[in-house]
């Protein structure tokens, strides 16, 4: 692949952060890049030397995008999977796949069988995630207890955390489909469970109109997973424990450590955000040059975020 065209649709903090990582991708990678964005409001972008061109109406669009990533609201993702289907080869989907108000429209949306639709599962790539993956055997695990609980106020500097769509339930927002990112590598490393139970509601004093809490428990043929999701913890933490025959081990995502509690070894990877949302892209990529297998196509984050319902597929 010697040249890319793409275009990104919806342009926050996370499409941007993906844009940079996609520069420099393509320039260790010798590709030339043609970046496009598609918003309502343009100014901001025009400044941004990342961006070829700027269009507010679909219409305007060129058809012959290599990528389509889709990095607006969580609600209006399907929306425009639909209304860009032609006018692009493959299309990069930011988690979750869409909000739950949707969720039968993700069921019924036919593919191309000559695409990629690749759904984001940035979590997978990080360097806990990844030793966990390679180093542990399953077989050995008898509990996972997971943790994801952060301040939603804090979770965008300068930004009024009431206007985002974390807050807004119609826009996809609420905890257990907006840090689906547990569910996902839970599957990833186990597998489906076959029953969860759940419980959500709202008990802080946050002005949203959606979930702040989420807990689960899913249960498997020889083990269990507990998972915990908030959006009111003051000490960001975010990490998964196992409880192994002969072993407990916590790996650590805010920190990226993991640290064997028995045998007091901790291993430190030292890893930044930019690290292994870098590594997601550069999978993208090699999937759209048949160099990979999709392992989170919509069918799959479909699953996903049944799961957040506790629904097993």
């Amino acid at each position: 692949m010697n040249k890319l065209k793409v275009c990104f649709v919806g342009i926050g903090s996370i499409a941007r952060r993906h844009i940079k990582n996609l520069c420099d991708i393509c320039k260790d990678r010798s590709v030339d890049l043609v970046v496009d964005a598609l918003r309502r409001k343009d100014s901001v972008l025009l400044q941004d030397s990342e961006i070829a061109n700027v269009y507010t109406d679909e219409k305007d669009l060129p058809g012959d995008y290599d990528i389509i990533f889709i990095t607006n609201p969580t609600d209006f993702h399907l929306d425009v999977l639909s209304a860009l289907h032609d006018k692009g080869k493959h299309f990069f989907i930011e988690k979750p796949l869409t909000s739950l108000k949707k969720i039968e429209q993700a069921e019924n949306f036919t593919c191309r069988e000559e695409s990629i639709y690749y759904v984001a599962c940035p979590l997978r790539y990080t360097s806990v995630i990844q030793y966990l993956k390679n180093n542990i055997d399953v077989n050995e695990v008898l509990s996972v207890r997971c943790m994801s609980t952060s301040y939603l106020p804090d979770w965008r500097p300068g930004i009024d955390y009431r206007q985002t769509y974390s807050a807004n339930k119609e826009l996809g927002g609420g905890v257990s489909i907006d840090l689906i990112h547990e569910w996902d590598y839970i599957k990833y490393l186990f597998g489906m469970p076959e029953k969860v139970l759940y419980a959500s509601g709202k008990i802080s004093d946050l002005e949203i109109n959606c979930e702040d809490y989420a807990i689960y428990i899913g249960t498997y043929s020889n083990k269990v997973v507990e998972l915990h999701l908030d959006y009111f913890g003051r000490k960001t933490l975010r990490e998964v424990m196992l409880c192994m025959k002969d072993e407990t081990i916590i790996g650590d995502l805010e920190k990226s450590t993991v640290h064997y509690l028995k045998e007091d070894k901790m291993i430190s990877f030292g890893e930044e955000r930019d690290d292994y949302q870098r590594k997601e892209l550069e999978f993208f990529l090699d999937l759209v040059e048949g160099k990979a297998k999709n392992d989170n196509d919509m069918k799959s984050a479909y699953q996903t975020l049944k799961l957040t319902q506790g629904e097993v597929e």
